[in-house]
């Protein structure tokens, strides 16, 4: 399950992306933009989190599969 909602999450970041791009070149406003920016790489920062290994060797998501919560 919880492989779904970090896919999820990484669709929502890339459509965050386009969309900030097509909102600055179809407005030339800057703020709406960056803020989508920003929550888009909120949003990539999060997957990273869970997915990136320690430096022993494992990740967060490995941690919840292990305990059997997922």
């Amino acid at each position: 399950m919880i492989n779904v909602v970090l896919s999820i999450l990484m669709l929502a970041a890339i459509a965050l992306l386009a969309g900030a791009f097509l909102l600055w070149r179809r407005t030339g406003n800057l703020k709406q933009p960056l803020l989508m920016v920003l929550l888009a790489v909120i949003a990539v920062v999060n997957v990273a989190i869970w997915t990136v290994p320690a430096a022993d060797g494992s990740a967060p998501l490995d941690q919840l599969r292990a305990s059997g919560t997922d």
